[in-house]
């Protein structure tokens, strides 16, 4: 069966998918939360149960946490909207026609914001999956049952104060947002289930584990059964979920800054001429939509922003080459993100490398890889990906097209011992040289002024 056949078949299979319900508590300053969701089976498959899904997280204690200080009813939105991004993955599962949202009720200029990032959010799962679908017809939200309805709740006098929370995936990119800004400004690092590289570039950043807030998520087993069991499964927005976790914690820090490491080269598409990019919440579209809803249905006062957003990926590449302490411990290959190495055959581990080749060495690259990638002949097609040989980029998050070819062309002009390897035959082409890229300055970004000025000089130090 294709997997338009079985996306046809699952959505006559089961009715609707519910979000049902929240609950949430604070134990010994161990803040908890679960959801719960429901997908329903059609009348006509009597032979089915409702399958039911508890993901849940956790955040254990800090100092730093006001968790009695947050309104109720702010903090109950801030849950709910959790909730709202948490479910794509489990409604992915069969992809049913509607969706029932029952805590709260959300109104037509929400639907639509919803659907958006839903539909564009999933356009790599739609994609890869062979599912014919538009953003009208994949799937209804209903809210008639909810009573309860979402607002901004931001009162006359601020709550938050002049402090900023920085997301660490373990990658170059959040290296370089620490760097800069913690000396600069009042800071804490957060992570999302912790592993190796997040908790070592956190510590070379100078922070111990008790200045770091840490969020433990939890996936819903039946939801990995499934999935196993050849039920719908794919991409799905992470960023986006990210972004909605962050606030909670801006507010349970009283941080007024959210300070995200997304680049310009986010917004370049994976699939020429269309709306399908893998970084689609990591783009600057996600970013204006995001902050335009947080304002209005959740709390004006907080600012969400990607501190790097003017910079491409060879400007950060070069920022990064020069914090050193972070050369041996980050991380940013997502095969290997489990054995916390990076597996030196994926898309994402050499565009890492060609993107940093213009600042550190062939034999320091080497080093850091556990091998010269450049002498790996089984990467080939992966270049012909990422340098736009063939049409469609690896769905990773990696740089444009453009960037990756002036790597290419710099390593063609400067390497004189490239025979037998990737490059051997390479061409050098007429785009833009490494030179051009570091240049630049993307004035499309959602910066406060204080960071802007704080990033300019980063960048010309």
């Amino acid at each position: 069966m294709s997997n338009q056949a079985k996306y046809d078949s699952l959505r006559e299979k089961f009715e609707f998918f519910c979000f049902q319900d929240y609950h949430y508590s604070v134990e010994n300053g161990n803040f908890f939360a679960k959801f719960d969701f429901v997908l329903q089976p059609t009348v006509a498959t009597h032979c089915l149960r409702p399958i039911e899904f508890h993901p849940c997280f956790e955040i254990p204690a800090r100092s730093f946490y006001k968790w009695n200080d947050i309104p109720k009813p702010l903090l109950e939105n801030l849950i709910f909207h959790i909730g709202m991004i948490e479910l794509i993955s489990y409604w992915k599962i069969a992809c049913p026609k509607k969706v029932i949202i029952k805590p709260f009720a959300l109104d037509e200029e929400q639907i639509r914001w919803w659907k958006k990032l839903y539909f564009n959010g999933l356009g790599e799962f739609f994609y890869v999956n062979g599912i014919q679908t538009n953003i009208n017809d994949f799937m209804t939200i209903d809210c008639s049952g909810a009573v309860r309805h979402c607002h901004s709740e931001r009162s006359e006098e601020s709550y938050l104060h002049e402090q900023t929370l920085i997301p660490v995936g373990g990658g170059k990119d959040s290296v370089v947002t620490l760097e800069l800004l913690k000396n600069r400004v009042p800071a804490i690092p957060l992570i999302v289930n912790p592993r190796g590289a997040t908790k070592e570039c956190v510590a070379a950043a100078g922070f111990i584990e008790e200045q770091t807030a840490i969020i433990k998520r939890t996936l819903d087993p039946t939801m990995l059964q499934m999935n196993a069991e050849g039920y719908l499964n794919g991409h799905t927005p992470f960023s986006a979920l990210l972004a909605f976790y962050t606030i909670l914690l801006g507010f349970a820090t009283k941080s007024k800054y959210i300070a995200l490491s997304n680049e310009s080269s986010a917004n370049e598409p994976t699939v020429p001429d269309t709306e399908i990019n893998h970084q689609y919440s990591k783009s600057v579209a996600f970013e204006n939509d995001f902050r335009h809803y947080v304002a209005k249905y959740i709390d004006a006062d907080i600012q969400y922003f990607s501190f790097l957003r003017p910079l491409n990926e060879l400007q950060i590449a070069k920022l990064f080459s020069r914090a050193k302490d972070y050369h041996k411990v980050f991380k940013s290959c997502n095969a290997g993100s489990k054995t916390d190495s990076w597996c030196g055959k994926c898309p994402k581990c050499l565009f890492t490398w060609l993107a940093l080749s213009p600042f550190i060495s062939r034999t320091e690259l080497t080093d850091i890889f556990g091998k010269d990638l450049l002498s790996d002949n089984n990467l080939r097609p992966v270049l012909d990906q990422l340098d736009g040989s063939v049409e469609v980029k690896p769905f990773e998050c990696v740089g444009t097209v453009g960037e990756v070819r002036a790597c290419v062309n710099k390593i063609l002009q400067t390497d004189d011992n490239l025979q037998g390897t990737i490059l051997d035959g390479v061409a050098t082409t007429d785009d833009m040289t490494v030179e051009d890229y570091v240049t630049q300055f993307d004035e499309g970004n959602n910066l406060p002024d204080l960071f802007k000025n704080i990033l300019k000089e980063g960048i010309n130090a």
